[in-house]
């Protein structure tokens, strides 16, 4: 028997796995594809989980250099965020990794961690009863096999099976929005510019991320010069002119027509080097959708299984893996309560939210038409003021979620992921926090210098870890966080460290 049989091998599943272990638990992925998906989708990851990457060591391992740094610009539905003027408390950290890189790194890590991947298994069915679920998949032999667990974890996509199977609503909205995206090679009839813009034969020089016209939107990125990403959306009820329906392959030819609309001028385009684009996707319409629950009894969801968006969803997704598994992991030793169990949807449903509110109101501001170019003349006004670009990038952060932690005080960082510290540790060495949680464990910072809090900490000793430390800067005396990343607690009162304790890790 396995703790926990986790549906789907991409970045979700994987992350969980690894989170899972880092807790001492056993668990089993099963992915239906026989290989890594070498298709070219998420381009990076930004806000708050490019430090929870950092916190588990893995920033360096997919391309970061040093510590997270946030950037000091951004956009929001192609209008510039300028983070500068936001200084320290700027939440919008950037990791530029690609989604197929990302799943290779955190495949690596999950088998130096002893995960146990089974590729080429196609999950049919599962039931549950009081203590366990069986899991009923098949190989790519054809052969039958029943897996059992303490617990089952769907990240398998918004056309999730557990979820559908689970009985679990997934209520939303599709709007008529078509995406097209390809790798095409380097051409005559475009070159790149200083200050991330391109010039374009016929039609002169335009940003290279995002250009808005009332016909829909155009991107042309050189993320690999030899390859560059060109990328439109526009509304169809169906794909326009004598584009193909939707099921049919894409073309550049198609891609072709599609910039001529959005921009008024044909630009031609070439495959790249190795002689074929590898990437032509045609994406018809956009869902906006979120699970109505995000558990089933010992099913549980996560990632797009639980909310899918046209947007930030990978953000979302790993760090709903580092919300539940430790949550898990303390279910399956034994000392979690129903509460925290129950505690995964309660905060992950609420950033879900968030997220899907965002995406939607971006996608409104990047549609066609002369009133929305009025609407983003205003919004772009708005974002000249500190104080609505500080709303507009936590909510892209995924920073802007405060998660109930008792009777915190509005200023104290409880509820909140933990700021970047630098710890002066008893033998003298500095270190970043974020060195301090690479075992995921449960991490008592002790700035206080006495012996209350230690006193008051023992009887946790074996679930949480405790440093005493100083640091130059630090938001309260002493701070409690959980796995995931999150102040629990923090001041100087042994009773609230106590109750925090409780709450959080079960008595003593």
């Amino acid at each position: 028997m396995f703790d926990v049989v986790i549906v789907g091998g991409g970045p979700t599943g994987l992350f969980l796995a690894c989170e899972l272990r880092l807790a001492g638990v056993s668990a089993l992925v099963l992915e239906r594809r026989a290989e890594p998906d070498p298709a070219d989708k998420a381009h990076g990851l930004t806000g708050q989980v490019v430090r929870l990457l950092d916190h588990r060591g893995l920033f360096e391992r997919c391309g970061g250099n040093g510590a997270p740094e946030p950037a000091p610009g951004f956009f929001y539905a192609g209008l510039p965020l300028p983070l500068h003027v936001l200084g320290k408390e700027n939440p919008m950290y950037l990791l530029p990794v690609n989604q197929r890189d990302l799943e290779r790194t955190l495949g690596e890590r999950a088998a130096e961690l002893g995960v146990e991947i089974r590729r080429g298994w196609d999950v049919l069915s599962f039931s549950q009863t009081g203590d366990r679920v069986d899991v009923v998949a098949r190989g790519s032999d054809g052969t039958g096999t029943t897996f059992t667990a303490r617990y089952l974890v769907g990240c398998d996509g918004g056309n999730s099976l557990v979820r559908k199977q689970s009985g679990i609503g997934f209520p939303g909205t599709t709007d008529d929005m078509v995406d097209r995206s390809a790798l095409i090679g380097p051409s005559d009839h475009f070159r790149f510019l200083p200050g991330g813009r391109v010039h374009i034969d016929g039609l002169g020089e335009i940003p290279a991320m995002f250009h808005r016209t009332d016909k829909g939107v155009f991107n042309l990125l050189p993320h690999d010069p030899q390859r560059p990403l060109v990328n439109t959306a526009e509304r169809e009820e169906h794909p326009a002119g004598d584009s193909p329906g939707p099921g049919a392959p894409m073309t550049l030819a198609e891609m072709e027509d599609s910039i001529e609309r959005v921009i008024g001028v044909r630009l031609p385009l070439a495959p790249p080097p190795e002689g074929a684009p590898t990437l032509l996707r045609r994406l018809c319409h956009r869902n906006s959708r979120q699970a109505d629950r995000y558990r089933d009894g010992r099913v549980f969801i996560a990632g797009d299984a639980a909310h899918v968006s046209h947007g930030p969803t990978l953000n979302a997704a790993l760090q709903d893996a580092a919300n539940l598994a430790w949550k898990l992991a303390a279910a399956v030793q034994g000392w979690a309560s129903e509460d925290l169990l129950e505690s995964y949807e309660t905060e992950r449903r609420a950033s879900g939210e968030r997220v899907l509110m965002h995406t939607r109101a971006a996608s409104a501001l990047l549609a066609p038409g002369a009133d929305v170019t009025a609407l983003r003349g205003l919004f772009a006004e708005l974002l000249g003021r500190a104080e609505n670009v500080r709303v507009v990038a936590a909510t892209m952060a995924g920073a802007d979620v405060r998660y109930d932690m008792g009777d915190e005080h509005p200023a104290a960082p409880t509820g909140w992921f933990v700021p970047p510290l630098d710890l002066t540790t008893g033998d003298g060495r500095t270190r970043r926090l974020a060195e301090l949680l690479r075992d995921a464990r449960p991490l008592l910072v002790d700035l206080t210098g006495g012996s209350d809090l230690a006193a008051t900490a023992e009887p946790w000793n074996d679930r949480v870890r405790r440093v005493v430390a100083t640091a130059a800067q630090a938001p309260a005396p002493a701070l409690l966080i959980r796995p995931d990343g999150y102040v629990a607690w923090a001041g100087a009162d042994p009773d609230g460290l106590k109750a925090a304790l409780t709450r959080w890790f079960s008595p003593s």
